[in-house]
């Protein structure tokens, strides 16, 4: 069968990875060089501790409070946009204690799937990406996140995770000894693992060259042919490829490609900052979170540290802003006071876009509207930590099999009403 995936980041890779395992014959199309795309330039988590999506009650409200600050970790900018404002909506609608409940299970099973996949390829002689099983730590100052914390072990253990701890200061310190720590305590989610990104990603793009899978880049898709309800061929700026099947894994720029095949499905970009420092001073032994500041520190391939964070919703064209670099460093100081990380040099700075769906759930199945195309995005902050698995899923749905989860709870199409 001839497959079409349509991005280049991990999750279209992966994808391709496991339908080239299973015999097809693959293209990877991306409108990019795929060297440096989100995929790279995140925390490198491998999480089943995020358990609890993006679409939270009081997100919208604390994005509001948020807004006048330019370097807050949660910032909508604002313009006059229809599809932003849909998207709003449907994330003021969505954020709800009961779907939060409800979606914990699920993203949990999901998370584990990946970690496993992760697991197996970290075995493989051409796979060597830094994997680590060390846990995170989510570390907290203030009395009203400890109390919050509570609740979240609580929760974890309910739904299985029960290697999660919640430490104290003097438990925090003594797993953390090389620096000063401004803190209450800590969550000790033993369950999590982390990688090197950028390893991955090149491992990914030279495992699957080796097996000839064709990757057709700079390629921009504008338009597709259908016939009798399904994608016949996909046309780029430059070609048109025949496909018996198509994967949409295009992130932050899928909505307005299944807006070309009549699909409506909220997403929005959210940008993310992240620095990373080789041979620096300033190392934790631990991946962590800084709860109050939002921002991901992560120990990477022996001699990095990775300082990242924010939550920008913009559009893919919009300029970056140093000020959200600002305010991940500021956080990283509130923290860890002997950490004077100097403002980098915008060559310094990664930045990339998660895509955002309205309530925080990816984007998973085959479409009802056009048999033949499979949707694979909306990961926001957990692509990496989901993208193994994600391309398993994908696979197992082209070859009609069982899911290994149940995936009804990211049908594709579930706002199209």
């Amino acid at each position: 069968m001839k497959v079409v995936v349509l991005g280049g980041g991990v999750i279209g890779l992966s994808s391709a990875y496991y339908l080239q395992e299973a015999g097809h014959q693959v293209t990877v199309i991306d409108q990019n060089d795929i060297l440096n795309n989100c995929s790279y330039g995140n925390a490198g988590y491998v999480c089943p501790s995020h358990f609890i999506p993006l679409a939270t009650p009081g997100i919208v409200k604390q994005g509001l409070k948020w807004m006048l600050n330019p370097q807050s970790p949660f910032y909508v900018k604002p313009r006059l946009s229809l599809s932003l404002m849909q998207w709003g909506l449907k994330l003021m609608q969505m954020s709800t204690a009961e779907n939060v409940d409800k979606a914990a299970i699920p993203l949990k099973d999901y998370a584990l799937l990946s970690q496993h996949c992760y697991e197996e390829w970290a075995k493989l002689p051409q796979f060597k990406f830094a994997y680590e099983h060390r846990g995170l730590l989510e570390i907290f100052q203030t009395e009203k996140v400890a109390e919050h914390a509570h609740h979240t072990v609580k929760r974890a253990h309910e739904i299985g995770l029960t290697d999660t701890e919640l430490l104290t200061q003097e438990e925090l310190f003594a797993l953390e000894p090389r620096h000063k720590i401004n803190a209450l305590g800590a969550i000790y989610f033993k369950c999590d693992a982390h990688l090197y990104p950028n390893k991955l990603m090149k491992q990914l793009i030279e495992d699957l060259k080796s097996k000839e899978v064709q990757f057709c880049l700079n390629e921009e898709v504008v338009d597709f042919e259908l016939n009798n309800g399904k994608i016949q061929s996909v046309i780029t700026d430059k070609n048109k490829y025949a496909a018996d099947t198509v994967v949409l894994a295009t992130g932050s720029w899928s909505r307005e490609l299944v807006q070309k095949l009549g699909i409506k499905m909220p997403l929005m970009p959210g940008r993310g900052y992240s620095v990373t420092l080789e041979d620096s001073k300033f190392q934790t032994d631990y991946p962590s979170v800084l709860m109050e500041g939002r921002v991901a520190l992560t120990p990477m391939d022996g001699n990095k540290m990775r300082f990242g964070g924010t939550m920008e919703i913009t559009t893919t064209k919009a300029a970056p802003q140093m000020n959200r670099v600002v305010g991940v460093l500021k956080a990283v100081k509130q923290f860890f006071p002997e950490f004077d990380i100097p403002t980098p040099s915008w060559d310094k700075v990664w930045y990339g876009y998660r895509p955002c769906s309205a309530d925080g759930l990816p984007y998973l199945g085959r479409s009802k509207k056009i048999n033949n195309l499979v949707i694979a995005t909306g990961h926001s902050m957990i692509g990496l930590s989901l993208g193994a698995g994600t391309g398993r899923l994908v696979a197992e749905i082209i070859e009609e099999k069982p899911t290994s989860i149940d995936i009804s709870f990211y049908l594709p199409e579930r706002f199209n009403n």
